[in-house]
């Protein structure tokens, strides 16, 4: 592992690290496309409208499994960077069973509040048998959801990525067969839905524990091997709830969309779920880079390498950015024919050519404050974490939202994301010139 962090050159540990994430993100799309494209097949917007209200909770059991897999890899980096192994090695221990306590705690939690949820998510009574059944399933299967994202994000921390790897691809084959079983040859609608997913996560937590009983060399699944000072604990946290702020500003972001876009119908909800969806392509491939190139990342800063750490970022901005340019300007040309294979009613494909274009518009510059926001992270930097990413999806997206809407209407509700990428970014510099690096010589 060492020879990797330290002396591979930089592309080639780059890219060693970073595309099996970026294959884990691939079937990540794929997967999120299997089950949009199922859904959408049902032929009723109402039910497609509640998935998509509900899909949000998802997205929500991933941002507290970052709590403990990102906050966790993360420290765990920077120690083995400065040769601390033992101690990272309970860190990967603590994380492990602290996941696991998160999510059944998370299970009770959204049982006993189903209902207040569903009405701050959005549901309508035209949607909500649909969003209920959806939503129950997916916090039945929390404790797996959230528990994955721990060995998945630590395994990575050791050059592990290729393993981690394959338990996601293991996720979307068994959820590419199960959705139109659950769904259709079962009859279970919404329901089916998510429970290919839980079923998914399930398999692929199970593949994950096994390589990291039998692959690892420097981490743990031992419970006896858990202990770790509350100095530490907290350094966990700082990180790893910023991190998760992330998603959940997703979850808020999108909550908050439907919200408004529910005025003008369930169309308009259903192709906003649509657009969404398919954005996520270019989103997975710009967090596959970002969060690949982190371990690479914090091993360099907790070794005071600084000029391994800042060719590693700066090559990670240009591939984020080049990527993310690209697939921009094909999901711009192509957009009324890639949400015709959804759905092919004309009113939701006409409204979600427009979201989709509005939603492109600025995925590079999201990549952009991707990288910086990881990097923070890596560093260790919980304040200028946490600003970006409660930022972006959440209070300045809430207030573009907010002011759109009220002066250009439906058009507002599009714009507002693009609007928040701006001045995400404007905050993102301003942050990276007060907290970048100066390594002492």
């Amino acid at each position: 592992m060492d020879k990797l962090f330290e002396n591979t050159s930089i592309k080639r540990a780059y890219f060693i690290l970073a595309l099996p994430v970026v294959m884990s993100m691939a079937v990540t799309i794929i997967y999120n496309m299997v089950d949009t494209f199922f859904v959408a097949k049902t032929g009723n917007p109402n039910l497609v409208a509640g998935v998509s209200q509900g899909a949000p909770i998802f997205t929500l059991m991933i941002a507290i499994g970052d709590i403990f897999g990102l906050g966790g890899s993360s420290v765990i980096s920077r120690l083995f960077g400065e040769r601390r192994d033992k101690t990272a090695r309970y860190i990967s221990g603590y994380c492990f069973y602290a996941s696991i306590t998160c999510g059944l705690v998370v299970t009770a939690l959204m049982f006993i509040f189903q209902t207040p949820v569903l009405h701050m998510l959005g549901a309508s009574p035209a949607t909500w048998k649909y969003a209920r059944e959806y939503y129950l399933v997916i916090a039945g299967g929390a404790t797996f959801i959230i528990f994955g994202l721990s060995p998945n994000n630590i395994l990575r921390t050791e050059g592990l990525a290729p393993q981690a790897m394959i338990a996601s691809i293991t996720v979307t084959g068994i959820n590419v067969v199960l959705n139109p079983i659950f769904i259709f040859t079962c009859g279970l609608g919404a329901a089916g839905s998510a429970l290919a997913t839980v079923v998914s996560n399930v398999i692929a937590d199970v593949l994950m524990v096994y390589y990291l009983r039998t692959k690892s060399k420097k981490l743990t699944t031992s419970i006896r091997e858990t202990k770790i000072s509350g100095k530490l604990q907290r350094e966990i946290y700082a990180i790893g709830i910023p991190a998760s702020v992330t998603n959940i500003m997703v979850t808020f972001a999108t909550a908050l969309t439907n919200r408004y876009l529910i005025a003008y119908g369930a169309n308009s909800v259903a192709a906003m779920g649509i657009a969404m969806k398919v954005n996520t392509v270019t989103v997975m491939v710009m967090v596959g880079f970002a969060f690949g190139a982190q371990p690479l990342i914090g091993y360099t800063y907790g070794a005071r390498d600084e000029r391994r750490f800042r060719e590693t970022l700066r090559f990670d901005l240009s591939v984020v950015a080049g990527l993310a340019l690209v697939l921009t300007v094909l999901m711009m040309v192509f957009a009324p024919q890639i949400i015709r294979l959804f759905m092919r009613d004309p009113e939701i494909v006409r409204e979600g050519t427009g979201m989709l274009r509005w939603l492109a518009s600025s995925t590079t510059i999201a990549g952009i404050i991707m990288v910086l926001t990881t990097t923070f992270q890596s560093m260790g930097k919980a304040t200028p974490a946490f600003w970006l990413s409660f930022s972006r999806q959440g209070l300045i997206f809430l207030i573009a939202i907010v002011v759109l809407s009220y002066f250009f209407g439906y058009t507002g509700v599009l714009a507002a994301q693009a609007c928040a990428d701006v001045l995400t970014l404007v905050l993102a510099a301003f942050l990276y010139h007060k907290y970048q690096p100066h390594f002492k010589k």
